[in-house]
């Protein structure tokens, strides 16, 4: 039911960049402004997470009413991009999209966490699996209905986060696994800080969303660039929208994966394999640029099945090894710090492809998995990683 709730509600985050070249058309906007139409959401998040994390909301508060409350939000401001009339308003709006969604993501990971001690990882796997396919509704959504009905696509997300704001309060309590929620300190994020094991977490953490959402965001754009140069279409249509969604669709079943068998093998392992796969990938794509689908889409389903598969097992370190009292505000500092990287990537890479062309522009995105692995290695190596499902191995 949870993971059901966060699927439906996580809708928004991409409505408006599965609708970007109408949009850009619409308010005659170049590259950098389309960008702006994800990076306002990834702005907004990290300012409503930091918010969160500083409060400690997501200790103090019922995760469950804070979820429902914030998909609310949420869905009115995507159909408030839906009406409005100047592309200024349209990225305010898409701020306060981002802001109301840091409601939705680390509570509900912190809930997953409530609920779950044992197989932990594969509950908050699943979770972001959702979070996953969520996220890439819109893009089959603007696949189904025709171009000139983009307001539909908005329409749809804000009515698929209200429906999921329905569904978490169905879920009866925040779990028997939740700690009381404790008395505010401003302390706490400064204790967090402090912790070596946690930093070593949230610094793979940061390399796998250097690659994450930059590869989200623009993968439409770089598919319809390579049948663009093979000759086999225009840089736009419909299909690039479908295999998008198929795309960023698959690492639902990464997360899957990477839950069960990290709770086996290992967190440290699980997330280093994925990053030293989906690195691979960043850099092969160039390779399959231009190539008949028929070659470069099971590359890119590779690609979207291992970016995201570490995901989830990140957060579900951070709820291991953080104090029992702030997992939420740990997540959530995690989280915010994430997305604030994700800016710079996002706004990089149409900069890059604009001087070197998209087919090598995947590649700057490699080097977020190599500074990953590297850290959960170092992680590994600590005492501490004795603590998390699968200890050392």
């Amino acid at each position: 039911m949870l993971a059901a709730a966060e699927l439906l509600a996580m809708a928004p985050w991409f409505s408006a960049s599965a609708v970007a070249p109408v949009l850009a058309a619409r308010w005659g906007l170049g590259g950098v402004g389309t960008a702006w139409l994800t990076i306002s959401v990834q702005l907004g998040f990290v300012a409503g997470a930091l918010v969160s994390a500083v409060l400690t909301l997501s200790d103090r508060w019922s995760a469950r009413r804070l979820i429902a409350g914030c998909a609310v939000i949420a869905g009115l401001a995507t159909v408030g991009v839906a009406l409005a009339p100047t592309a200024g308003l349209a990225i305010t709006l898409r701020l306060l999209t981002g802001a109301a969604l840091a409601g939705v993501y680390p509570p509900g990971m912190k809930l997953t966490a409530g609920w779950f001690r044992e197989a932990r990882g594969w509950a908050i796997g699943v979770l972001v699996g959702a979070l996953t396919v969520g996220s890439a509704l819109p893009h089959l959504v603007r696949w189904s209905v025709p171009g000139d009905m983009w307001r539909a696509v908005l329409g749809a997300a804000a009515a698929s986060a209200w429906v999921g704001a329905g569904l978490v309060l169905v879920v009866p309590h925040d779990g028997p696994y939740a700690a009381p929620a404790p008395a505010f300190t401003w302390r706490a994020v400064p204790r967090i800080l402090r912790d070596r094991a946690l930093t070593l977490a949230n610094l793979g953490y940061l390399g796998h969303m250097w690659e994450l959402y930059a590869m989200w965001t623009w993968m439409a754009v770089f598919i319809a660039a390579s049948e663009q140069a093979r000759g086999g279409g225009a840089a736009g249509g419909a299909l690039p929208a479908l295999l998008t969604f198929a795309v960023v669709g698959s690492g639902a079943v990464g997360c899957w994966l990477g839950g069960r068998y990290a709770d086996r093998w290992g967190r440290t392992v699980v997330t280093s394999g994925a990053m030293v796969i989906s690195g691979a990938c960043a850099l092969a794509a160039g390779a399959m640029f231009g190539r008949p689908l028929g070659a470069l889409v099971p590359l890119l389903l590779v690609w979207g099945v291992t970016v995201v598969a570490d995901s989830a097992q990140f957060s579900t370190a951070v709820s291991e090894l953080a104090p029992a009292d702030h997992v939420g505000t740990a997540l959530t500092l995690q989280t915010s710090l994430g997305f604030l990287l994700t800016c710079v990537t996002i706004y990089l890479l149409p900069a890059v492809a604009s001087r070197i062309g998209w087919r090598w522009s995947m590649s700057v995105l490699a080097l977020g998995p190599v500074c990953g692995v590297w850290a959960m290695l170092a992680l590994r190596s600590r005492p501490e990683a004795a603590r998390l499902a699968g200890g050392r191995r």
